[in-house]
């Protein structure tokens, strides 16, 4: 196997970062030794979360075995999962906006067509579905665990309770025609055809998108990290990897 060099666009503080909490867990657990130093296990966490490296691939570039591989990521994973935000801090901090985005993304996975209920009828794939919440500047605040992605938006945000954490907290929150009738302090567009809709339906639902527009840039805030654009491991694991990359993001913003 041949072996080259590679970037990460990832900043130090990344490294240090990652690299400290890993030294910190090392040191409660008593550990002596490991085949790779805290920071060089750090390095190959980012680049299997920012780049998508497979196990083999890190394997081959860190000159461990593939179960050292699945162990270091499995650890680190964990460690960064557990200091990701939950709903309630997000919603605690959201007042202090004007408004939230409310939008679901489909983490594509690696299924076959029997798995039917990880099929999005709207995405014509199979994925996991899973909900964020930005600010009115696009800055992601927070994503949600990862539900199969048969699961229609509006479904997945009761699911999580969302819609009723945004009402009672009094925050007037932006969401596409996906999360119809979801009530409470949520805005979506009017339906209907353009050309159907009366002059004021019309720019209500212009101003309406110019805002919601902003929540894509969460999405691809969320999906610069390459591991979450095709997603190969166990559905169990997903959510994990997604509070990881949300810890990362909100901790050491780029």
């Amino acid at each position: 196997m041949l072996v080259h060099p590679s970037a990460l666009d990832l900043s130090t503080r990344h490294l240090r970062f990652l690299t400290d909490r890993l030294a910190a867990h090392r040191e409660a657990r008593g550990t002596r030794w490991r085949r790779l130093s805290a920071g060089r296990q750090a390095l190959l966490v980012l680049a299997h979360l920012r780049l998508g490296h497979t196990y083999a691939q890190l394997a081959a570039g860190f000159e461990v075995g593939v179960s050292t591989v699945y162990r270091y990521i499995t650890e680190a994973v964990g460690l960064l999962a557990v200091r990701a935000p939950d709903l309630a801090t997000a919603v605690a901090a959201a007042p202090r906006k004007a408004f939230v985005i409310l939008d679901g993304t489909l983490l594509p996975i690696d299924r076959i067509a029997t798995d039917r209920p990880f099929y999005s009828g709207k995405h014509e794939r199979h994925g996991m579905n899973v909900q964020i919440i930005a600010d009115p500047h696009g800055k992601l605040l927070w994503a949600s665990s990862a539900l199969p992605g048969a699961v229609h938006d509006i479904r997945a945000a009761r699911t999580h309770g969302i819609i009723d954490a945004l009402t009672e907290a009094g925050v007037t929150c932006w969401a596409d025609k996906g999360y119809q009738g979801a009530g409470g302090t949520v805005r979506v567009p009017f339906r209907g055809r353009w050309d159907r809709l009366s002059t004021g339906q019309r720019a209500v639902n212009a101003a309406h998108a110019r805002n919601r527009a902003l929540g894509e840039q969460a999405m691809t805030t969320l999906k610069t990290w390459r591991l979450l654009r095709k997603l190969r491991c166990s559905t169990t694991r997903i959510t994990s990897h997604v509070r990881a990359v949300l810890t990362l993001h909100l901790t050491c913003p780029i």
